[in-house]
């Protein structure tokens, strides 16, 4: 059953009963939050991921598939911290949004309340209801406005949710007021992203920016329940007293933990800038060897994984989830002439990424500004592909050096995409490409589009290396184009096209 609240602004034809407007306005938002719990559990459902050939065995997938949600699990509001309780499973959910009015932002809100849906269940959560209100703007308030806030109490009582998720990022003020009248867990959207995030990390490097990210998100939203935050430690804190008289109240509980939060994200800070050398270092020995980067972008479960599958036989784990890959792969490829270069498949974007993840995640996103070509792969098969791309460059144009990167469209999905929509974007972007890494459709059109813009050895050597320098003869092949060798009594000769710095230590050894 929904529960779809009308505007407390809209005009009432009599003391209770709504206007024409207001009854169509209800229908609107019904007709949305229906669909919307028709589509729930799909994103969990078992079998939906479909893996071929060159996906591997998948041998992280039953690792992932044990971190679902579990069943029993109480989050009442009794006396815990905020840093206690974020760490709670997710259970069953309702969810809630606005919308402004008209069919138009009817449409949007449906398609962001879906993706709120998607991102409950890959969080390991069971969508029970959903509340659509059409109203101008939020209640600075409670986000719904008290009544519609009691409603949705009401909902929560009657469907057994322990959580309510707002389609957006609520102010710490508004998720204390709605909690207040549900009488459950209330989050937004960014702290639901965050969580899934949290769920997926797997590198030293990645738990590390994503808990980063999760504390600057819970700083400012600090709470606690019953007395728990009122307590203080007073006396000597830390050990060093100043004596009778002079020692005041102490530290309440809730600035404990403030500070305890800001220690831990220094250190954190302090970590993430540690690693930054190593992958600075990788990234140079690329360079150095002219090894070309191709990196893969998009929005979540665009199908990045599988492209790079399809595309390396990398054996990456592959699932029917948002935000499956969060650490950076790189494999290594080669184009049909030989030529050697890498992919590097990146963390997926959404509409509204929150702001701490992309400053958390900053380092790791830099090495899309340092491709030679990026490859923005967008699910062909979803209704309105336009505003995933939106979402996707938006984040990329706060990314250094990404405007000199040149950027292909990969519609991927094509086997199961609409075809009106993919003539759509096909209209609106200069440089497409239509595959499917499932099936292969369009793959040798893309491994050709990818060859072509690489950057090509110009330097053209036809000269005699001793055969002490097998290693740069190696280095030849692997890098250089159209190489060809023969066996002297001297030594290699070799023939070919390569880069400036490697023709100049061919030149050094041949003499």
């Amino acid at each position: 059953m929904t529960h779809t609240p009308t505007n407390p602004d809209t005009p009432l034809t009599g003391p209770s009963e709504p206007s024409d407007a207001a009854r169509d306005a209800q229908a609107i938002a019904d007709d949305v939050v229906a669909r919307v719990l028709a589509r729930a559990g799909t994103a969990r459902t078992a079998g939906t991921t479909v893996h071929a050939a060159h996906d591997g065995d998948q041998l992280d997938l039953a690792e992932r598939t044990a971190l679902r949600r579990v069943a029993g699990l109480s989050t009442e509001l009794d006396d815990v911290t905020e840093v206690e309780y974020r760490r709670l499973r997710l259970e069953k959910v309702v969810l809630v949004g606005l919308y402004s009015g008209g069919e138009a932002a009817a449409r949007e809100a449906e398609v962001s309340l879906r993706e709120l849906a998607a991102l409950a269940e890959t969080a390991g959560s069971q969508v029970l209801d959903g509340m659509l209100q059409r109203r101008q703007k939020p209640d600075p308030g409670t986000y719904l406005g008290s009544g519609k806030a009691a409603e949705l109490a009401d909902v929560v009582a009657a469907s057994g949710a322990d959580t309510v998720v707002a389609d957006t990022e609520l102010a710490p003020s508004q998720r204390r007021a709605l909690e207040d009248i549900v009488k459950v867990k209330v989050i937004d959207r960014t702290a639901l992203i965050l969580d899934i995030f949290a769920q997926h990390a797997k590198s030293r490097e990645g738990k590390a920016q994503v808990e980063l990210a999760q504390l600057e998100y819970l700083l400012p939203r600090l709470r606690g329940w019953g007395d728990s935050m009122s307590r203080q430690a007073g006396g000597q804190v830390g050990g060093q007293g100043a004596g009778m008289g002079s020692r005041g109240p102490g530290e309440t509980k809730i600035e404990l933990d403030r500070r305890r939060i800001r220690n831990r994200m220094a250190k954190l800070r302090r970590e993430i800038a540690a690693m930054e050398p190593a992958r600075r270092t990788k990234r140079l020995e690329r360079q150095r060897h002219a090894v070309p980067n191709v990196a893969i972008a998009g929005y979540t479960n665009a199908g990045k994984s599988s492209l790079l599958n399809a595309l390396t036989e990398a054996g990456v784990l592959v699932e029917n989830a948002l935000f499956a890959t969060l650490d950076p792969t790189v494999r290594r490829a080669r184009t049909e002439d030989g030529r050697q270069y890498t992919l590097t498949d990146t963390v997926g974007f959404v509409r509204h990424l929150p702001h701490q993840l992309v400053e958390a995640f900053r380092s790791t996103l830099e090495e899309v500004g340092d491709a030679d070509l990026l490859l923005h792969v967008v699910d062909a098969s979803h209704p309105e592909p336009e505003g995933q791309i939106a979402a996707v460059r938006e984040v990329l144009s706060e990314i250094p050096g990404i405007d000199r990167v040149p950027e292909v469209v990969v519609l991927n999905k094509a086997d199961v995409a609409d075809p009106e929509v993919v003539g759509r974007v096909q209209r609106r972007e200069p440089r497409t490409v239509v595959v499917s890494a499932h099936t292969g459709e369009g793959m040798a059109e893309l491994r050709a589009l990818v060859a072509a813009e690489l950057p090509r050895p110009h330097v053209e050597v036809d000269l005699v290396v001793p055969y002490s320098r097998g290693d740069l003869v190696h280095r030849a092949h692997e890098h250089g184009s159209g190489m060809r060798t023969e066996h002297l009594a001297e030594g290699t000769r070799v023939r070919g096209h390569v880069d400036e710095g490697l023709a100049a230590e061919l030149r050094r050894a041949a003499h």
